[in-house]
C-alpha cells in the first residue's frame, strides 16, 4: 500500500464517555479516505496513547484511520473512582467495548503494546465482552502474550506504583530516558515527546508521570489477572507477537506454547523477534513499521 503524503494526514484529540468515564484519545486519520481500514492502538501500562504517535502518523499515511486512546487513569483520561474494582482487565474490555460503540468502529484491527496487548486478547476472546469477539479482525501483541514473566511484573511493580517527582521536567525525562532504554532507538525529539505528552505537575509543583498510581493495584488485588490462557485459546483471528528479543517480560518458552496453543495450533499466529530492544519495541523507526505494515496487508 503506497504511503500518503505527510500533510495529508489529519490528526485530532477527542474525548468519548465509556463505563461512565472520560475517555481520551487522539483519531489519525487520512484528509480524504471515506471507507477507511481502522486500527485501534492501545498503549501499554504506564503509558499514554501518544506512545502510538509515530506508528499512527505513518499509518494514516498508508490509509488506515488509526485510535489511540489513554485508558481509564492515565493521560487526559479520568481517574478510576473505584480502583479495586475497575484497574482489571474485565473493566478495560468493557471501556474498550464501550469505545467501539462510542466512536462507530464496527471492525479493527488490534495493536497492543503490553497492558494493551492483553486487553485486545480478553477483547478478541470475546468472554468478558462477546459483542467485540467478531469486530476485532487482528490482533498484534507487541511484547505480551497470556503469560508473563514474575521477575518482570514485580519490577513493573516497583516502578509503577511509586512513581518519582522531580523539579524539572528535564530530570523527569533522564528518568524515562532510563526506564523506557528497552524500548529501543528514539530521537531526541521522541524522547522528548514522550516525556511531554506523559507528564503532570503536582500541587507543590513538582512533576510526574501522568497517570493514577493506583493502576498498579491490578497486581495486587487481581494477582493472576494476566494469565489468559482461556482467552488466547479462543481466538481464531491472525496474531502476531512482536517479542523484543532481549525481553524480560515474554520469555521464549511462552512464545513456543502459544505456537502450540489457540491460534499457533491453527496456523493463525505468527512470532517475530525485535532485534535491539526489550520491553517493548517503540515501534518508531522502517523496520518495525515494515512488520506492522506487512501483518496488516496479510503478507
Amino acid at each position: 500500500m503506497p504511503s500518503l503524503p505527510l500533510h495529508t494526514v489529519q490528526a485530532r484529540s477527542g474525548y468519548a464517555t465509556c463505563a461512565g468515564y472520560e475517555i481520551h484519545y487522539m483519531d489519525w486519520q487520512p484528509a480524504a479516505a471515506p471507507r477507511m481500514p481502522v486500527v485501534v492502538a492501545w498503549h501499554g501500562l504506564a503509558r499514554t496513547g501518544r506512545d502510538m504517535d509515530a506508528l499512527a502518523a505513518h499509518l494514516a499515511g498508508r490509509g488506515y484511520r488509526v485510535v489511540c486512546p489513554d485508558m481509564l487513569g492515565r493521560g487526559l483520561s479520568q481517574w478510576s473512582q473505584a480502583p479495586r474494582d475497575e484497574y482489571r482487565l474485565r473493566f478495560y474490555a468493557r471501556i474498550a467495548a464501550e469505545f467501539f460503540d462510542a466512536l462507530r468502529i464496527e471492525r479493527a484491527h488490534w495493536i497492543g503494546t503490553s497492558m494493551g496487548g492483553a486487553i485486545g486478547t480478553v477483547c478478541a476472546g470475546g468472554i468478558f465482552e462477546p459483542a467485540l469477539a467478531g469486530r476485532i479482525v487482528s490482533l498484534l501483541l507487541n511484547d505480551n502474550a497470556p503469560e508473563l514473566a514474575q521477575p518482570a511484573l514485580d519490577r513493573i511493580k516497583a516502578y509503577a506504583g511509586a512513581p518519582p517527582a522531580f523539579d524539572r521536567v528535564s530530570e523527569l525525562e533522564a528518568f524515562f530516558r532510563q526506564v523506557y532504554r528497552p524500548y529501543g532507538w528514539l530521537s531526541d525529539a521522541q524522547w522528548r515527546l514522550l516525556t511531554e505528552t506523559s507528564t503532570r505537575r503536582l500541587p507543590d509543583g513538582r512533576v510526574t508521570p501522568h497517570y493514577d498510581p493506583q493502576m498498579v493495584r491490578q497486581f495486587t488485588d487481581h494477582v493472576d489477572d494476566y494469565r489468559i490462557w482461556e482467552h488466547y485459546e479462543r481466538l481464531r483471528i491472525p496474531v502476531l507477537c512482536l517479542r523484543g528479543e532481549a525481553s524480560d517480560l515474554v520469555l521464549p518458552d511462552t512464545t513456543e506454547a502459544m505456537r502450540r496453543r489457540g491460534p499457533g495450533a491453527l496456523g493463525l499466529l505468527q512470532v517475530v523477534e525485535v532485534p535491539g530492544c526489550g520491553h517493548a519495541p517503540a515501534l518508531n523507526v522502517p523496520a518495525q513499521y515494515a512488520m506492522v505494515d506487512a501483518f496488516l496487508e496479510g503478507r
